[in-house]
């Protein structure tokens, strides 16, 4: 699943898009979940709450107030640089402005949906295409798409309920899922994740420091290290920071 943000100032065109991609979404299977914007004022507030990020913005640069462009300097101004960002426009000639932003699709209104529907498709191409840096977890009744970059931690949580209950924790978002957490243990080893208790795995690009037998991570939580692992987890933290230096 893909979080979109469609940012228009006009109601009807910000329908329009959306309705394109549920059309997309039938046709595809690709499932899209969208949240609507009237203003930029308004996507970027979602970004300074700390809200959950998008993984495609789709941006009307004439916009009253903060225009498209601005609106998407901000958003990478707060190191939000993974976001696939199209511009829709009926002006050609803010094209060479919008690539400041990195930007994935510049698109001329009125959009022709078959034009609409093609550069979506290959957006989540490039998406399905760094698989290898991406994890899909079932959350609740969804299926959230996380970068191993943004996992901070996951950790069983403990639940009378739900058996095998993890809890897969981000800058910005705890997700609640099911799994073995020695799987995960394994399956992330080769990039950059340790486990580092019997019931934690943390992400060594999260460490801040060590103090004692714990592990300070880079959202403020201590986690504590197993005692029969404190001397493994400084040794490859040690060797991961080697590494980073190369």
């Amino acid at each position: 699943m893909y979080r979109v943000a469609i940012c228009d100032d006009e109601q009807k065109q910000r329908e329009l898009v959306k309705n394109m991609l549920i059309a997309l979404s039938i046709k595809t299977n690709i499932d899209f979940k969208v949240e609507l914007f009237d203003s930029g004022e308004q996507l970027v507030s979602h970004y300074l709450n700390h809200e959950s990020p998008f993984h495609i913005l789709i941006l009307d640069i004439e916009m009253n107030g903060m225009n498209g462009i601005q609106t998407a300097q901000k958003i990478r101004s707060l190191r939000h640089l993974d976001e696939q960002i199209v511009f829709l426009t009926s002006y050609p000639e803010y094209m060479l402005e919008s690539f400041d932003v990195v930007t994935f699709q510049y698109l001329i209104k009125p959009i022709a949906s078959h034009i609409f529907e093609e550069k979506m498709i290959k957006l989540c191409q490039y998406f399905q295409s760094l698989d290898k840096k991406f994890v899909i977890i079932k959350s609740a009744y969804e299926e959230v798409l996380l970068k191993y970059d943004d996992i901070i931690s996951i950790e069983v949580a403990k639940s009378l309920t739900i058996k095998n209950k993890l809890h897969f924790v981000t800058s910005t978002q705890t997700y609640d899922s099911k799994g073995i957490l020695s799987d995960y243990a394994s399956a992330l080893k080769e990039y950059n994740f340790l486990q580092i208790h019997r019931s934690i795995i943390i992400n060594l690009i999260h460490v801040k420091k060590f103090a004692g037998g714990d592990v300070l991570m880079s959202n403020g939580v201590k986690l504590p290290i197993g005692r029969s692992k404190i001397k493994e987890v400084k040794d490859l933290y040690t060797k991961f920071m080697i590494m980073k230096m190369y």
